[in-house]
Formats: C-alpha cells, structure tokens, sequence
C-alpha cells in the first residue's frame, strides 16, 4: 500500500510521545513517610522522659537545699501557721503529753536492711492542738504477730525534731482505714478520721529522744535529696535516645538522596552493543 504525503511518517530513532511520570501510590507514600512519623513520635516520647527526670532531679535538688538552710536554724516553737511549705524541715521544740492509747506503727520501714516500724504518737500541746510524732523506727520481731511495744513517755515531754510533710501519693498493698495499730502509711488526715481526733497536716519527726522510752528508737532520717544523681544520669540517657533517634533519621534521609531513583522503563532497554 503506497504511502500519501499526508500521512506521517515514521523515523528510526525518533521520540515518541512525552510518557507521563509515574504517581506514588498511597501505600508508597505512607512507607515513605513512616519513618519520619516514626522519628518523630520517639523523639517526643524520649525528650518529655528526659524533662520529666530533670523535674525528679530539680525537686530533689531544691529539698536539699530547703534542709540545708533550715539546719543552721534555731528550734523554734512551733508555729500557729495554715501553710506550712515555708517551715519543712525547720528545726521545731514541742511541748505537750503524748497519747499512749492512739499511738500506731508504719508498717515496713527499712533501717540499715533491716526491717521495723515508725513508732508515731499524738502529742496534745497545751494549746489544744494535736500534732503526730514520729519519735523513730524500731525493728520488727520475729513474726508479724509479736509487735515492737515501745510505750512514750509519761507526763509532759518536750520534744525536739524536725516539721516534715506527709506525701499523699503513696501506694497501698491492702485496704487500709487507718484505724488499726499497725498501718501502711502515715497519714494525718487519715489518721484524723479513724479517730476523730483532728491533728494538724504536719508530722514532727524527732531528733532526740524526749523521754528514756525512746532509748530503743533510732532517728535516722533519710536525706531528701537520695536520688537525684539517679535522676540526672536517666534525664541524660532520655535526652541522648532522642539525639540518636534524630540523627538516625538524618542519615538514612542523606543516604536516600544520594541514591539514585530508578526511571519508569528502568531493565527494559536493551542493552547498547
């Protein structure tokens, strides 16, 4: 059939067509992407662990200072105050009667590795308030049934210790009302409903003994700063994952610029002789 001059002509070695650039699929974009949504996400998780062992450490830090400074300071009575932030561990001379009948024990408290009890007593002061005494710890018997009998002093009593505040995020093994001798944590609001003796928030952990029944007693108090280099060494350790979890990410995004991508009809050509 003869060819018209109208009608194209086909030339050996010329372009066809511009072929369209292929479009990512969603399912290659989402590969794609994951590993930056990845990044991200452990970056995030890893830096707010880091931040939130440096406030661990901050607290503890600021602790020992508060202790620090209010050991150069005289013992004072204590005072008729509502907020009593400003007076942790400020040295404190308390004048009163202790109540025998509603003393109770802390149950596991370790001393040196050994396992005892706190030994806490409501001292009446001669203003009418009513304030827990943690005179100190005494090491438990043999079995759980044979308790530490360590009965306070008769009569008034001074008594010389420290103002602590109670924490109110303890953890509990069992129900516990706060009304039996032996109890998990000290607790003075817990300890003002069981009995209905209304105490105030504080505890006064004693520094010397107030009476020869305290002779037994050791006032060992732990430091409140105990952990905050444990603190420090994880806060760097969080904030280390996160440097490496983003330089990771660097370098494979580097190293997949740097190679090359494949075009559409890539092994379908011929090769040239």
């Amino acid at each position: 059939m003869a060819v018209t001059d109208n009608e194209p002509q086909a030339h050996p070695g010329a372009a066809g067509p511009p072929v369209p650039s292929p479009v990512a699929s969603p399912v290659r974009r989402w590969r794609d992407a994951l590993p930056t949504v990845a990044t991200i996400v452990a970056v995030a998780v890893f830096v707010a662990a880091g931040d939130w062992q440096r406030g661990r450490m901050e607290a503890k830090e600021a602790l020992r200072a508060q202790l620090d400074a209010a050991r150069s300071m005289p013992a004072v009575a204590l005072p008729d105050v509502d907020a009593w932030d400003a007076w942790r561990y400020r040295p404190v001379r308390v004048e009163g009667t202790f109540d025998a009948t509603r003393q109770f024990l802390v149950d596991n408290r370790v001393q040196a590795g050994r396992v005892g009890f706190h030994v806490v007593t409501p001292l009446a002061l001669a203003d009418g308030r009513v304030v827990l005494v943690n005179r100190g710890w005494v090491a438990a018997g043999a079995t759980r049934d044979l308790l530490p009998v360590v009965p306070p002093g008769a009569g008034p009593v001074v008594v010389t210790g420290r103002v602590a505040l109670p924490t109110s995020g303890y953890v509990e093994l069992a129900a516990d009302d706060g009304a039996g001798t032996v109890r998990q944590n000290l607790d003075p609001a817990r300890f003002a409903a069981a009995t209905g003796v209304r105490v105030l928030p504080i505890v006064v952990e004693a520094t010397m003994a107030a009476a020869p029944e305290d002779a037994p007693l050791v006032r060992d108090w732990p430091l409140p700063d105990a952990g905050s280099d444990k603190h420090r060494i994880y806060m760097m350790q969080w904030y280390a994952f996160a440097a490496l979890a983003a330089g990771l990410w660097l370098i494979f995004r580097l190293r997949r610029r740097r190679t090359p991508s494949p075009g559409p009809d890539a092994g379908t050509r011929p090769p040239t002789p």
